[in-house]
Order: structure tokens, then C-alpha cells, then sequence
């Protein structure tokens, strides 16, 4: 090592023994401590000769390419063990199998939308883990459908491949776990729904809150009403009630939950929460409606007025 650094001009003997070995003096060590710490940061032996030799060898902007090159090695380095992962979790047999799901991984990472969509499109079952994987990081809708379609398909455990994404600090992560579960898991996602009601996102819990709505989850009902509050899907949210109130105990709970927000809501929710009111079976909302045509807000007593005449009951 030291012949090369010398052979480079990094590091020079002071002098020789009588026997021909080389003499380092106090500086010259620390000159070799410097080039070893230089070359631990990642500097090839040319960059070090610069930076000990040349004063205007700004430390900044070496540093700054270092962090660059750095990076981007830690990046390949992270696809390469996403990918053995990838491997891995589709228990390939031979190797046949692990070149079949290398070609799939080459395909979902091609820039071109129509090659990843056709990649999932194949009559063979893909490995789950692969396809979420895939899902959960696409923007192309059509190739997005392609994905839940294939998982769909999947005799691999779906939701344990998409539940985790639902702990993702990136929101547009979890919508998309979030919608591939309602529309994919069967019975066994509704712990895993009923959770993400508590998501901070108002997309998530609103995926959430309609698929257990619809799944017929009387646990939805208090997230049902705050999407009518809140403008959102108000609509598919009062359809999900009126599915729910099919069940008459269901029904006075989702009744007593409409009522009681009634009287401490801003005048826009408290007309589409009496517009809720029509999707429940009109012998539990009776009483309701009739006391509400006498609301001091006029749209609310209207519109009770003509939900009763709807109903045959005016």
C-alpha cells in the first residue's frame, strides 16, 4: 500500500535506511493518517492527492458529490434487497421460478404504463407481495386496476401483503391500501378497516367507513354520519345507512346518531343529514321528519316536509 502511495506522489519516505526501508518522519505519518481518513469518507486516491495537495480544493462541493454518490449507491443497494425480498416471499422452486418473477419485477419497473399493464394481465398467479408492492407505488389508474385485479386472483394472503402500507407515514400509500382492501379482502379485513376509521386522512376513513358500511359493519355508522357532515361521498354514505338500517336495532342506533348531530351542526350539514334521513325505513324516521317540518331553518323543514310526502305520510 505505501509503494503505491508513493508511486502516486501521495506519501514519500523522508529518507532510507542503510538496508533500503523506508524512513517516515512524524509528518509523513500523519500524512498516511490523512489519506486513510480521506479514503474511509469514499474519495478515490486521485481526489485525495487534490485535496492534500491543492488550496482551492473546496471541501464543500467534494463533499456535497460524495453525499450525491453516496446516495445513490444506497439507493441501488436498497432495490437490489427490495428485490431479493421480492424473490424470496414468492418461495420460487427452482429457478425457473425466480427468472419467471425477475422478469415480472423488470416489467412492473418499466417506464412504459402499457408493459406493466400487460405484466399483471398474464393467466398465472403472481405472488402477492410483488403486485401490493407494485400497487402501492402506481399512478397509472388503468395499470392501478390492473394490480387489484391480479391481486384479486392471488390465492397468496392479499391482506397481509397490503395491511402494512396502512402504517405508512405517506398518505397516498395508504389510500391505495386502503381501496385495494375494501375492494379485495373478504370478512377478514374488517379489524383491519375498522382501524383505518382512525386514519388522520379523510380519504382513508372514507374508503374505510363505506366498504364497512356496505359489508354491513354497524361500526361504521358514527363515520358514516361525519362523511354527511362533512361533504364527503355524503350521497354513497347515506346509501351505506339506509343498507345498515335494514337491521331495526341498527336502525334506531343510526337514528339517535343522526338526530343528536342534527342539533349541533352547521345549517349545510344539518340538510344533508335530514336528506340522510330519507334512506332509513320511514316507520323508524316518522316522529322525526314530522318534528323537523317545524325546524326554524326553512330548507330543513322543507325538505322534511317533502321526504314525509315521499314516504306517503303527509
Amino acid at each position: 500500500m505505501l509503494r503505491h502511495y508513493e508511486s502516486l506522489g501521495l506519501v514519500r519516505p523522508t529518507g532510507r535506511t542503510v538496508g533500503g526501508y523506508r524512513e517516515y518522519a512524524d509528518d509523513d505519518i500523519r500524512r498516511i493518517f490523512h489519506v486513510e481518513a480521506l479514503r474511509s469518507l469514499g474519495l478515490s486516491l486521485r481526489e485525495i492527492g487534490r485535496a492534500l495537495e491543492d488550496p482551492g480544493f473546496a471541501p464543500p462541493a467534494l463533499l456535497g458529490d460524495l453525499i450525491r454518490r453516496t446516495e445513490e449507491r444506497l439507493h441501488r443497494e436498497q432495490e437490489l434487497l427490495d428485490r431479493l425480498r421480492a424473490i424470496d416471499a414468492a418461495t420460487p422452486g427452482d429457478w425457473p421460478d425466480v427468472l419467471r418473477v425477475v422478469e415480472l419485477l423488470h416489467s412492473l419497473n418499466s417506464p412504459n404504463a402499457a408493459r406493466r399493464q400487460q405484466a399483471v394481465l398474464a393467466p398465472d398467479d403472481l405472488p402477492a407481495e410483488i403486485l401490493a408492492t407494485a400497487l402501492l407505488t402506481e399512478s397509472d389508474p388503468n395499470v392501478a386496476g390492473a394490480l387489484r385485479w391480479a391481486l384479486a386472483r392471488s390465492t397468496d394472503d392479499v391482506l397481509a401483503a397490503l395491511t402494512p402500507a396502512l402504517r405508512s407515514a405517506d398518505v397516498t400509500i395508504r389510500r391505495r391500501a386502503v381501496v385495494a382492501i375494501a375492494e379485495i379482502a373478504g370478512a377478514d379485513a374488517v379489524p383491519v378497516l375498522t382501524a383505518a376509521l382512525k386514519d388522520p386522512d379523510l380519504d382513508v376513513r372514507k374508503h374505510a367507513a363505506l366498504s364497512l358500511g356496505t359489508r354491513g359493519e354497524r361500526s361504521a355508522v358514527p363515520a358514516l354520519v361525519a362523511l354527511i357532515i362533512e361533504g364527503a361521498n355524503d350521497v354513497d354514505a347515506a346509501e351505506a345507512l339506509g343498507s345498515l338500517a335494514t337491521d331495526p336495532a341498527t336502525a334506531d342506533h343510526i337514528l339517535t346518531t343522526l338526530t343528536h348531530k342534527l342539533s349541533r351542526s352547521s345549517p349545510e350539514a344539518r340538510l344533508r343529514l335530514v336528506q340522510a334521513l330519507g334512506e332509513l325505513p320511514p316507520s323508524v324516521t316518522g316522529d322525526t321528519l314530522t318534528s323537523l317540518t317545524h325546524d326554524a331553518d326553512l330548507p330543513v323543514a322543507l325538505t322534511a316536509k317533502a321526504l314525509l310526502r315521499k314516504f306517503g305520510c303527509s
